[in-house]
């Protein structure tokens, strides 16, 4: 059994590796290889002080620095309070144990059937298909996940798919990970495929972040496979602010839109981000624009390193009661929370 009892040092996942010669690859893997992993570039980059990155080491060293450099561009210089940096900026309030907060808040762990294989909810399996992300979210839930112990390509997750097989009550696989569109595509294709090949199975839903942070994986080999089996595909993005969909992210959600995949959003209701009632609604608002459906706001998973980004919450009852009144009921997600070992999704009334 996978064993999240404490906080763990990242381990950072292999980065992609580089195309032979004459075989340039796909632009979104030039992007994610090309991001910043630097505090004092992302510091240069924004005209931040320079005594800014030196703080920012020390946490780096425990959970690492991942920025596209696209998101970076849409970051306001030299505000260290912009909401999108504030979501990527390594902080030495990382480091200071808080009560409460600990590496599996949501009961990974013992929800693990086989390797990489979580079993939460009734009718669905979860695979954590990789390590690897995008961007490192400083609130991530899965920061101290054991990601070594996740199955390494297609033929290490027959245990995995042969549970699935053996249990009829499962209707709905979700990838997850870290990012599963950070593999490639002909080895999302093929897991796609063999997914399909298990007649209780009519949904694959896809949980990323992609998308959003590098607009280019949105792509004609993705759209292919991702609507190419008999099963019906959801996406569930996750954006936190409207910032974060500019028209380059606004074409992507648009092709898998125009593609027929349903859209949802979930975000994460982040003090210092998005912990107000106009941020929110010009989140949802630009959600909606783009064809997406507003789902969750969660309130933060209380994983170790994240207690700064805390909100009470009657914070987040009071801005989705105003959300009510000023947005069509589509418009408006459930505030939710994530209880370790309970059935679903606690909705915060």
């Amino acid at each position: 059994m996978t064993s999240l009892s404490s906080p763990t040092r990242f381990v950072r996942p292999e980065r992609p590796a580089p195309p032979q010669a004459g075989q340039p690859g796909p632009q979104w893997k030039s992007e994610l290889r090309d991001a910043v992993r630097d505090p004092a570039e992302l510091a240069r980059l924004l005209d931040l002080p320079g005594t800014w990155a030196e703080s920012a080491r020390e946490a780096a060293r425990q959970f690492p620095l991942l920025a596209p450099r696209g998101y970076v561009r849409r970051m306001r210089p030299a505000d260290p309070h912009d909401p999108l940096l504030r979501q990527v900026l390594p902080l030495a309030d990382e480091l200071r144990p808080a009560p409460g907060y600990s590496a599996d808040p949501v009961g990974d762990a013992a929800a693990t059937l086989t390797p990489g294989l979580l079993h939460k909810y009734q009718g669905r399996a979860l695979m954590v298909t990789t390590g690897a992300c995008a961007v490192h979210c400083r609130y991530c839930f899965r920061r101290h996940f054991p990601y070594s112990e996740s199955p390494k390509g297609l033929a290490a997750w027959d245990e995995a798919l042969a549970a699935i097989a053996a249990d009829n009550s499962l209707h709905e696989v979700i990838l997850s990970g870290g990012d599963p569109l950070t593999l490639v595509d002909p080895t999302l294709a093929a897991l796609a495929d063999r997914i399909a090949q298990v007649r209780h199975v009519a949904r694959l839903r896809v949980h990323t972040r992609l998308p959003v942070m590098i607009p280019s994986r949105v792509n004609d080999e993705l759209l292919a496979w991702l609507t190419g089996t008999r099963l019906t595909p959801i996406v569930v993005l996750h954006a936190n602010h409207a910032n974060e969909l500019d028209v380059e992210a606004g074409r992507a959600v648009a092709r898998l839109a125009d593609a027929g995949v349903p859209l949802l959003n979930q975000a994460v209701l982040l003090r210092g981000v998005n912990d107000s009632v106009d941020a929110q609604a010009e989140l949802c608002e630009r959600l909606v624009d783009l064809r997406v459906m507003p789902y969750y706001l969660h309130q933060l998973d209380k994983v170790s390193g994240a207690a700064h980004f805390d909100t009470p919450i009657e914070l987040g009852q009071a801005i989705i009661a105003e959300l009510r009144g000023r947005l069509p009921g589509y418009a408006v997600p459930r505030l939710v929370r994530e209880d370790a070992g309970a059935a679903g999704k606690t909705v915060i009334r």
